[in-house]
């Protein structure tokens, strides 16, 4: 893991990979499974899911002896951990709730907001060669809060046809019964499009690889959708009282996901910066995906040593990752210096992997830089509001002449005259 200034960084950052690259081959492959699904329906996601899962589909949608079976073939140990990670997410969740409002102004005016839950939303959840039923919890959780009352899962089936157990076992617990065996960009387009099988959504969540991203990126407008992931990403700020092997350890935490992956130490250290480099060494040896981990930190890893913290959130905020820690003294102090990051971890015991699974407020992140002006996930992404107004007649006829003068000064009369006909009216039911 290369050691560099604060200067270098800077001068570094945008060649690492925290920018989706634009793919002309990816868009063209993207659009045409998309134009496939809309025409051929189910065919088509049988020929991709042979084609690409190497799997038969006789059926997409999960029957209930496969969520039993499911559920019986998952250690208890497992459902117990699901429970109480579930407990903690939708704790966290309830407190997102938004609710209609109205205020009066006691002469005829009433005005406010009522908040609906959207009618339907697909959860798309990888699959391949691992399996994530976190990704499930903290998608359909905040959905079930909200009053979603259609949530389906779509998800890549396994070699033998099937959906990954603990998957299903975790969409028990969140509630969700709908799921089908479908993934990639044909799941995308099956859910925002419809096919014979699969029932059309109006949002559609969840991360996936680039094709996933893509899709969803094509798809939108026709439905609406979370964000359009990136890499993962994990930035840690360090100074003398962190402890390197925790640091490493959250570092390659990250990298292990994806060769695109970001890990990035900036530290005010140069002592600390070489017993992390030793530390990141030492312990990509032994773990199952050091391939990948090291492709990651080649490309994307770096300790980089500044002269202060100021300096070092500086740089945070200007890189605006996924996940930050802080791993330095007094962390909850300095985290007003911090505007742009996904999630923010404080101290030495709060590592990254702590809020993928259970601590409560969610895993999806916005990645890319894209935390300068998103959010993670919540219950508000499920919900759409509407304004309401409501006008006596002498409170609108009190506007009158403001509007129409508004109206006037940008040429629409018609507008102007919705309201003038309405002067004309109550001036002639007085006469």
């Amino acid at each position: 893991m290369k050691i560099i200034t604060g200067v270098q960084f800077a001068e570094e950052m945008q060649q690492i990979g925290t920018t989706q690259q634009q793919n002309e081959d990816l868009d063209r492959t993207v659009l045409d499974m998309i134009s496939r699904v809309r025409a051929k329906g189910d065919e088509a996601l049988v020929e991709y899911t042979e084609q690409f899962d190497n799997v038969k589909i006789e059926s997409f949608i999960v029957s209930k002896e496969e969520f039993e079976e499911a559920r019986a073939s998952v250690s208890e140990t497992f459902k117990n951990a699901i429970r109480k990670a579930r407990r903690n997410i939708q704790a966290f969740h309830e407190g997102q709730q938004e609710r209609s409002w109205f205020t009066t102004d006691g002469n005829g005016v009433l005005l406010g907001q009522k908040v609906t839950p959207l009618d339907s939303v697909g959860i798309y959840v990888p699959g391949g060669k691992a399996a994530y039923p976190s990704t499930v919890l903290m998608n359909a959780i905040p959905a079930k809060i909200a009053g979603v009352q259609k949530i389906a899962i779509t998800t890549p089936p396994q070699p033998d046809g099937k959906v990954n157990p603990h998957v299903l076992v975790a969409a028990q617990e969140a509630g969700v019964d709908t799921i089908y065996k479908v993934g990639g960009a044909q799941a995308i387009a099956a859910l925002a499009y419809g096919t014979e099988s699969i029932e059309k959504v109006v949002k559609i969540v969840g991360p996936g690889n680039a094709y996933v991203a893509q899709a969803k990126k094509w798809v939108f407008g026709e439905v609406a959708i979370d964000m359009i992931a990136g890499p993962s990403e994990i930035c840690v700020v360090a100074d003398e009282t962190a402890e390197p092997k925790f640091v490493a350890a959250d570092l390659l935490s990250q990298a292990e996901h994806d060769e695109r992956a970001t890990a990035i130490c900036i530290t005010t250290s140069q002592s600390f910066a070489e017993a992390l480099q030793t530390e990141v060494n030492e312990q990509t040896i032994a773990l199952e995906r050091k391939e990948i981990i090291e492709k990651s930190i080649e490309q994307n890893g770096r300790l980089v040593v500044v002269e202060t913290l100021a300096e070092a959130f500086e740089l945070v905020n200007e890189l605006a990752p996924e996940h930050l820690q802080l791993m330095i003294e007094n962390p909850m102090e300095n985290m007003q210096f911090i505007n742009n990051a996904g999630a923010i971890f404080l101290g030495n015991h709060s590592p990254e992997a702590l809020g993928d699974y259970y601590a409560g407020p969610n895993h999806t992140l916005p990645t890319s830089g894209t935390s300068t002006f998103s959010s993670p996930l919540g219950v508000y992404d499920f919900l759409k509001k509407s304004s309401i107004i409501q006008y006596s007649e002498q409170a609108l006829l009190d506007a009158a002449d403001d509007i129409i003068t508004l109206a006037t000064a940008e040429g629409l009369s018609a507008h102007a005259n919705s309201i003038a006909i309405r002067k004309v009216d109550h001036s002639c039911v007085e006469k």
